[in-house]
């Protein structure tokens, strides 16, 4: 089983199989792939006779992608066939879970003159390959399209800007791929689409980014939690109107104003301890070192008996929303000024 910067590698060399299973959670990414391999080795002349494509999800039988298979290439030495969303590679039972040991048995004895291709999407995060992808890893490349990270993704990123005929600076796109919690290509690039869109006829600033990404839940409950440090019930109280507005359940602003000092704790602990920053966002799962950077500020408001008092009312709280026949709104309003005593 191999990477997708290690298939890239090779594509670049010309260092091809005749077989690849792609498996991962980013389709995006996996697509961009599959298209530079069609490319390397299909003139665009032919590509309609030397290129066909069936849904993993539909296909009764495996007969006519064999079929495909055996056909020979027109005017090139190699043909393409592609199975997308080929669904029978998980552990889920389909109509072609019962021949899988015979399309396994057919690929290993795949004609030269074609090159056959399967991708497999992830149906979350926590997914795995299983075993069905792990008993051809030794017959057929494997490739996992696994999170982009670091300077990678930053590389990826940029050219979704470029496409777009967008320039960031380097600072800036660094920030914007912190801001994203998904590491999924397909979700960043719709972002990357909504940030240009925005900023149509001018350049990328940095506020622009903050007022795109941050207005979220997360957001409105950092606001709500620094009006409960600064004291301002008032305010605090009109974000609570403002969340129910929206559409949040008490049990999920709840949920959230509870996880929020529970995090401000531990970063207070952690600084008091003079634990790194990289070490504290590590522990917590922290994502953006912007967020991280306005949850230090945030946390600086109180003191760790503050926050561990804070933290306790959330859970009585709670307690008193789920045992007790009363008023949340009522409940969450005396939190709130609770936590501001």
């Amino acid at each position: 089983m191999i990477d997708i910067f290690t298939f890239e590698k090779n594509l670049e060399k010309g260092d091809l199989g005749n077989c690849y299973l792609f498996c991962g959670i980013d389709e995006l990414l996996i697509k961009e792939n599959i298209r530079a391999l069609i490319k390397k080795v299909i003139n665009p002349n032919f590509m309609d006779l030397n290129y066909m494509k069936f849904d993993g999800s539909s296909l009764e039988s495996f007969d006519p992608v064999i079929n495909a298979c055996e056909t020979l290439p027109f005017m090139s030495e190699k043909k393409v066939v592609l199975v997308y969303r080929a669904s029978f590679f998980g552990e889920d039972k389909n109509k072609l879970s019962t021949e899988f040991k015979t399309i396994h048995s057919y690929l290993k004895n795949l004609p030269k003159h074609c090159i056959l291709i399967f991708y497999y999407v992830f149906k979350s995060k926590r997914d795995k390959p299983g075993r069905k992808i792990y008993s051809v890893d030794k017959d057929i490349c494997v490739v996992k399209a696994d999170k982009v990270k670091g300077k990678q993704l930053e590389n990826k990123v940029q050219e979704f800007f470029y496409e777009r005929g967008k320039d960031i600076k380097k600072l800036d796109l660094r920030i914007f791929c912190s801001l994203m919690n998904e590491n999924n290509l397909s979700i960043i690039e719709n972002e990357v689409e909504k940030l240009c869109c925005y900023t149509y006829g001018k350049n990328i600033e940095r506020e622009d980014m903050k007022k795109m990404f941050l207005r979220s839940g997360d957001e409105d409950i950092f606001d709500l939690v620094n009006a409960i440090s600064d004291k301002k019930i008032k305010d605090a109280l009109y974000m609570l109107n403002e969340l129910m507005y929206k559409g949040y359940k008490i049990s999920y602003i709840l949920s959230m104003v509870e996880r929020q000092f529970n995090l401000l704790f531990k970063i207070k602990i952690c600084l008091e301890e003079r634990i790194t920053k990289e070490e504290i966002m590590k522990e917590l799962s922290i994502k953006s070192e912007y967020g991280y950077s306005i949850m230090v500020k945030q946390s600086k408001k109180f003191t760790i008996s503050q926050l561990k008092r804070a933290v306790v009312l959330c859970l009585n709280t709670e307690k008193r929303i789920k045992s007790l026949s009363i008023d949340e709104k009522t409940e969450m309003e005396l939190l709130i000024i609770n936590t501001t005593a």
